[in-house]
């Protein structure tokens, strides 16, 4: 009787040490999403100035020629 017990225990132990990995996975992956949304965010804006500089530089640069 002993070693049913003890295996039962066992095996609970170990699906609550897989609940708690799991739940820790599941925190970093929302950080990390979080942090990928915000350096999209940042290339998005930076590729916007970016255009924005191109299309300054090709009108000036339209004027100047002869």
């Amino acid at each position: 009787m002993l070693w049913p017990m003890l295996a039962i225990a066992l095996g609970f132990l170990g699906l609550a040490v897989l609940a708690v990995l799991a739940v820790r996975v599941f925190v970093e992956v929302r950080r990390l999403s979080g942090q990928v949304e915000l350096a999209s965010r940042r290339i998005a804006d930076a590729s916007a100035d970016l255009e924005r500089a191109a299309n300054d530089l090709a009108r000036t640069g339209g004027a100047v020629r002869p």
